[in-house]
């Protein structure tokens, strides 16, 4: 299964965390990362009382089930040190499952597709860069067309040039 994660971080040296989350995401058994996106300096959204966020998104092909991929992304953020004190408050490291090929999940512990990915722009350029011809398997629009109808208003993203 290709599954996409949306990687982020907003606490201590953001690069250096999202880039051991890789990492440590293609290392977890049975799942490799085939694409990454460039990291991007984001608003925060929801929460906006915090630092800005290290933004990046991947394309991993894995042998897990959707399930067993959202329970070795939390055990990574775990192990990261990942504490959940306000909801989008500031975090170490947050794996958040935006895609799985053309699934449609919605139970209480997860949702695919992301549930608010068609709105956040911080999810969108990245993918956008990775793959913007893969369509969303509710709005049945592709992620280009998604991107281009997202407003601009209070997400500012832009690119990191390292």
């Amino acid at each position: 299964m290709k599954a996409f994660i949306g990687i982020g971080s907003n606490i201590g040296d953001g690069i250096r965390n999202c880039s051991k989350a890789i990492s440590m995401i293609d290392n977890i058994i049975d799942c490799s990362v085939l694409k990454i996106s460039s990291f991007y300096k984001t608003q925060p959204v929801g929460y906006i009382d915090q630092n800005w966020f290290v933004n990046c998104v991947v394309l991993v092909n894995t042998g897990l089930s959707p399930y067993g991929l959202l329970y070795s992304l939390q055990e990574i953020e775990n192990i990261m040190g990942r504490k959940r004190f306000i909801k989008w408050g500031p975090r170490i490291i947050d794996l958040d499952i935006i895609m799985c090929e053309d699934m449609i999940i919605s139970s209480e512990d997860l949702i695919i597709p992301h549930p608010l990915m068609h709105t956040r722009r911080f999810v969108l350029i990245p993918m956008n860069q990775i793959a913007p011809e893969i369509t969303h398997p509710v709005y049945n629009m592709t992620i280009k067309e998604l991107l281009n109808n997202t407003s601009e208003s209070g997400q500012m993203v832009s690119l990191i040039r390292e």
